[in-house]
């Protein structure tokens, strides 16, 4: 079953540089095969509750891959710095059939 992490970023980024070296380790790291990025921070409009500031939605084949891919050590070391950037919520959930 299709799975899908989803990030949203609750606020505006605080930190810049913190930022910055989250994407370039982001970007660093080996691609893996069975992310395919469906949103990168495309334009949100709220249709009801709090707008997030940004939205990022990935697919992957199973909750197995993206858990796997979520707890990478390549990803892992990237988090702090994400969340020393900005306030952000993460999730997995799975799609249907």
């Amino acid at each position: 079953m299709t799975a899908y992490i989803i990030f949203t970023r609750e606020n505006s980024i605080q930190d810049e540089k913190a930022m910055d070296q989250y994407s370039t380790m982001t970007r660093q790291a080996p691609k893996d095969p069975n992310l395919k990025p469906l949103v990168i921070y495309g334009d949100v409009r709220s249709l009801e509750g709090s707008t997030p500031d940004g939205v990022i939605i990935l697919q992957f084949p199973d909750r197995e891959k993206a858990e796997s891919w979520y707890f990478s050590e390549d990803y892992q070391k990237a988090i702090p710095w994400r969340k020393k950037a900005a306030d952000y919520r993460a999730f997995i959930v799975d799609g249907l059939g």
